[in-house]
């Protein structure tokens, strides 16, 4: 059998601004040119992508457009008009959409993964210009797809719920975790950490910051040696949470770090006394799967797919019971038992998760869809 020609649709990246799902490309991309020497991989990139999305290999190759993912319209636009033309051109086998959206028509079969259907749980957290083009164009990926997949089982039984589908016509393909995170685990062993909690979120209003915050508060009247450290890039939420901040004259002991380089959060990773992820909704929940990796005390939503995530491995609170969410930094914080087994049982959890793993229920996926055609030719 030749090598199949696979097409990544990465038009929607804009690096730095679309959280867990640039991380999920990039360590993807990096495990499937480890682990699958014999396909090509085309990478269709915008303007604001840079090369480095693509893994140094010779089977990996990136298909730059002249479009912004900035500019969403345009993009919807370019994805549905020029991107099939460009499928058809370098005679792909298979494109595969990891973004939620895909071309209506193609000419080749096409693969779908969708990370969450927040817009269908809590449509009430998306602007109001924005959540028509939501309805539509997911709706048109999902009837439109050869194949879809969910990158959780929490996500899987949403899109058979919300989509009326068999729960058989649905993959789940879950994320992985970097490599690297055990290593921090390493260096947490031998360098000392700091007075601080951390949390990594983009600021959006379902990631229950302002509670954190208000239960932070409560817990400095006891622990008033203690910052707390969130990082991810603004979100929609971002304005009102420094609202917040300031109302409680939390401005000197809450930092919010904005989009920072890889590098500096593996640097967070180690130096936190402890991690704190109070979300509503998740579709996967990387950062308490990284945390865990890096062997850092973690507390974190009783919501799934977080409960079945972190498993024993974290603490685990009411996202809602800001008391509840108070109590676990003070357990974090305090009970060294509890951290002593956490910080054992965290990596040895998060072993479970391997973007090799991803990467080979990605490409298997990938490959079924490409017979697609075959098999419904003959």
């Amino acid at each position: 059998m030749p090598p199949f020609r696979i097409g990544i649709n990465a038009l929607y990246l804009i690096p730095g601004q679309v959280g867990g799902s640039e991380i999920y490309l990039r360590c993807l991309l990096r495990a499937l040119a480890r682990i699958d020497q014999e396909n090509r991989y085309f990478i269709f990139t915008n303007r604001e992508t840079q090369p480095d999305i693509a893994p140094a290999a010779d089977h990996f190759q990136v298909v730059p457009q002249p479009v912004r993912a900035t500019f969403r319209p345009m993009r919807l636009l370019w994805e549905q008009t020029i991107l099939p033309r460009e499928a058809a051109r370098l005679r792909l086998d298979v494109l595969f959409n990891p973004g939620f959206t895909a071309p209506v028509w193609c000419p080749c079969p096409t693969a779908t993964l969708f990370f969450d259907l927040q817009y269908k749980r809590h449509p009430q957290y998306f602007r109001w210009f924005d959540l028509p083009f939501w309805k539509l164009f997911l709706w048109a990926s999902v009837r439109r797809s050869t194949t879809l997949a969910a990158a959780s089982f929490e996500t899987h039984r949403d899109m058979v719920r919300f989509y009326s589908l068999r729960p058989d016509s649905v993959r789940t393909i879950e994320l992985g975790v970097d490599e690297h995170f055990f290593h921090l685990a390493e260096r947490r062993r031998t360098e000392p950490q700091q007075r601080f909690l951390l949390c990594v979120s983009t600021l959006h209003p379902h990631k229950n910051l302002d509670r954190l915050v208000r239960a932070f508060a409560r817990f400095r009247d006891l622990r008033p040696e203690y910052r707390l450290v969130i990082a991810g890039m603004r979100g929609f939420y971002a304005d009102q949470l420094e609202r917040t901040i300031h109302a409680l004259k939390l401005d000197d002991h809450v930092t919010l770090t904005g989009w920072i380089p890889r590098e500096d959060l593996y640097d967070l990773y180690v130096r936190a006394d402890a991690f704190l992820y109070p979300s509503t909704f998740e579709g996967f929940g990387l950062p308490v799967l990284e945390a865990l990796a890096a062997g850092v005390p973690t507390a974190c939503s009783n919501i799934e797919p977080l409960r079945s995530l972190a498993g024993e491995a974290a603490l685990q609170f009411h996202p809602e019971e800001e008391d509840q969410i108070r109590d676990a930094m003070l357990r974090l914080v305090g009970d060294e038992d509890l951290r002593r087994r956490l910080v054992a049982a965290g990596p040895e959890t998060a072993k479970k998760f391997s973007w090799e793993r991803t990467a080979s229920l990605t490409r298997s996926f990938l490959i079924e869809t490409a017979l697609y055609r075959s098999r419904s030719s003959s």
